[in-house]
C-alpha cells in the first residue's frame, strides 16, 4: 500500500464522493479517504470513477512517500466531502493504492484540516 506523504502526522479519514460533472446523477459511493495535505490530487478507486461515469483524461507521474514514481490516470470531476464541494482532478487510485483527500482539493472546498479535531473547518480565502 502506498502510505500518505504524512504518515507521521495526526492521521484521520473522511468520506469523499465523486461526481461526473457531465451528468451529476452519477456519482461514486462515498469512499473513506485519509486527509493528505501532503499529496497535491485527491486519489479515488479508479474502478469507483469508471462506474460513474469520469474519464480519464491524461496520465501523470507521482512521486510517493518512499521516493519511488508511479503514473496515473487522471480526470475531472466534483468532488463532495461533509457538505464542501468544488470542481477539481483525481486520481484514478489502482488495487494497493491508498485513497486520499488532497490538498488542492481541500483548498478548493475553502477549508482548513483541524488535525486535533479531525474535521474540515471553513475558512475565509485569500483574494
Amino acid at each position: 500500500m502506498h502510505l500518505p506523504h504524512d504518515a507521521r502526522m495526526s492521521t484521520y479519514y473522511v468520506d469523499l464522493v465523486a461526481i461526473n460533472p457531465k451528468e451529476e446523477t452519477q456519482r461514486t459511493a462515498p469512499v473513506r479517504v485519509v486527509v493528505d495535505t501532503g499529496s497535491e490530487l485527491s486519489w479515488l478507486p479508479a474502478e469507483s470513477l469508471t462506474q460513474a461515469g469520469i474519464q480519464a483524461r491524461r496520465r501523470r507521474q507521482f512521486r510517493i512517500a518512499d521516493g519511488s514514481t508511479l503514473v496515473r490516470d487522471v480526470g475531472y470531476c466534483i468532488l463532495e466531502s461533509e457538505g464542501f464541494a468544488t470542481a477539481d482532478e483525481v486520481v484514478f487510485a489502482q488495487p494497493g493504492d491508498a485513497f486520499l483527500l488532497g490538498v488542492r482539493t481541500v483548498e478548493g472546498f475553502g477549508v482548513m484540516v483541524d488535525p486535533i479535531g479531525h474535521r474540515l473547518r471553513p475558512t475565509v480565502t485569500l483574494a
